[in-house]
């Protein structure tokens, strides 16, 4: 089972953020300060320059999981963790309400269980997405690509995976290792 950690920097909806509902339900943990991370935290983080996969599950274990809690607005300003392995997770298409359908808007706990998932936590993943009325429906409308990256070994073998979702963009796309 693997620690997961929130940093919410307060910019959505109290009523429907995922971040604060998962910290009630005491299936993460809130940081007072991104200092406060744990070192070697596996972060979820858009912008990094390799994917999530299931070589990344002894660190997920071990150090933990942090989502970062920000509005889709403010995402171009991602903090960097020190300390931490930045990872981004592949393509997926939300479920909930507000952005169902759309690829790779995913709420935090929809992010966190895809990160378990993928790591070989999908128990946990289950129990994330429990707490959620559409969190069954993340699960169903991704359950092929969760299961293939979840099999794929390396970051490199989830990038190609991705590519059977979404193709690269001209030129190719983030480094794939």
């Amino acid at each position: 089972m693997s620690k997961v950690y929130v940093y919410d920097e307060g910019d959505c909806d109290p009523k429907k953020c995922t971040a604060r509902k998962m910290v009630r339900f005491h299936l993460a943990t809130e940081l007072p300060r991104l200092r406060a991370a744990p070192y070697g935290v596996l972060v979820l983080d858009p912008f990094a320059q390799r994917a999530i996969s299931h070589e990344d599950g002894a660190r997920a274990r071990e150090h933990g999981i942090l989502v970062m809690d920000l509005s889709w607005e403010n995402i171009e300003r991602f903090p960097k963790v020190r300390g931490g392995a930045h990872r981004a997770l592949p393509y997926l298409l939300a479920a909930n309400p507000v952005n169902w359908g759309k690829p790779l808007r995913l709420t935090s706990a929809e992010a966190v269980a895809a990160a378990l998932y993928i790591v070989g936590e999908e128990g946990q993943a289950r129990e994330v997405l429990s707490k959620f009325t559409w969190g069954g429906q993340f699960l169903a409308l991704n359950r092929e690509p969760l299961e293939r990256y979840a099999a794929a070994r390396t970051s490199q073998e989830v990038v190609q995976v991705q590519w059977d979702y979404c193709p690269p963009p001209e030129g190719g796309g983030r480094d794939e290792g």
